[in-house]
């Protein structure tokens, strides 16, 4: 009897120490949840950096294994380059040869020049033929108005006077056709610099082709998700691998649209990985998707048929972490994480 009135006795005491601690657990949680929100909706992230092939090729080379880590620069895959180096001679041929086309037009204006000159010198010869016979035909007009002298000796000097005119004339002409030489052939220059120009630029672009079979580590990282062997054909725009950047990591956390009332940036915040559920460490709201997550799905709702059901969306927010170099080898983009914001 005497045990069954001390279990009577205890039961109340046991029943109001947990209605106690109930009610101080759910005062607790309830102080908590005005300063604080939370989701599980999260998952570490970082820069993953698609290395994609920008020429056609055979692989002939690949230097890096599947989740090996990789420097910024490293050679990682080489692409036979034997038909790129044959546009690059056949580029650097065409240079020369329009090089050699401007020595070419530069000495067709040196030749023209001097045919100029040369045209301009019978031009002025034939001008002072022409004085001359102009002045003599003048004084042999006077003379046979006097009958000075014959009716022979006149027409010798009017044909001499005509004849001079005539050469002047030719040599007149000849000299604006060699003119237009010199013109012509200093245009061809230009014609022969643009050239040159285009040629240069056929180069350039093979040597670029060129370097484009070699690939090399874009970020910093491990290399991973390789999907190429030696020997396969691959074309411009194959993705070979990824790279997944060593630093940089981070946090997105799909916070309910009803959770973003007191959120700003640069709240605190507290991060467990599900991984570590030991280990805490702390983060910093970075920043807020300009839209929602269903907006970026590939069917996003469309609510234009009136079949409407409201649904709480969810907005991915951006947490920078600060974790150490230890735990920062062992985290991995995709894992599952609990964060708690620190709002006002």
């Amino acid at each position: 009897m005497e045990t069954v009135k001390k279990k009577k006795k205890i039961f109340p005491i046991v029943l109001m120490a947990v209605i106690v601690i109930g009610i101080i657990f759910g005062f607790t949680k309830y102080l908590y949840s005005l300063h604080h929100e939370e989701t599980d909706d999260a998952q570490i992230d970082n820069d993953i950096n698609p290395v994609i092939t920008r020429i056609t090729g055979y692989i002939s080379d690949i230097r890096f294994e599947e989740n090996q880590a990789v420097k910024k620069g490293d050679t990682l895959v080489l692409i036979d380059d034997r038909d790129l180096q044959i546009k690059l001679a056949q580029a650097m041929a065409g240079l020369e040869n329009a090089k050699a086309s401007l020595s070419v037009a530069e000495s067709n204006v040196s030749s023209a020049i001097a045919n100029y000159e040369t045209v301009k010198s019978t031009a002025e010869s034939a001008k002072i033929k022409v004085w001359k016979s102009t002045q003599d035909f003048t004084r042999f007009q006077n003379l046979i108005n006097e009958k000075a002298v014959t009716q022979q000796q006149f027409d010798g000097a009017k044909a001499e006077k005509e004849t001079a005119d005539a050469q002047q004339q030719i040599a007149n002409n000849q000299q604006a056709a060699a003119s237009s030489l010199v013109d012509a052939a200093k245009k061809q220059i230009l014609v022969a610099n643009a050239m040159i120009d285009q040629k240069q630029v056929d180069v350039d672009f093979a040597r670029l082709q060129l370097t484009f079979a070699t690939i090399l580590a874009p970020a910093n990282g491990i290399a991973s998700k390789k999907n190429i062997q030696p020997g396969q054909l691959v074309n411009a725009g194959s993705p070979l691998f990824a790279i997944v950047a060593d630093s940089n990591l981070y946090v997105v956390a799909n916070f309910k649209e009803t959770q973003l009332e007191k959120m700003n940036k640069g709240n605190t915040v507290e991060v467990i990985v599900d991984a570590f559920p030991k280990t805490k460490f702390e983060g910093t709201v970075y920043s807020f998707s300009a839209v929602t997550g269903a907006k970026f799905s590939l069917l996003p709702p469309d609510n234009a048929t009136g079949n409407f059901v409201k649904v709480v969306q969810r907005i991915p927010v951006k947490i920078a972490i600060k974790v150490s170099d230890e735990l920062k080898n062992k985290l991995r983009p995709g894992m599952s994480v609990k964060v708690s914001v620190h709002i006002d």
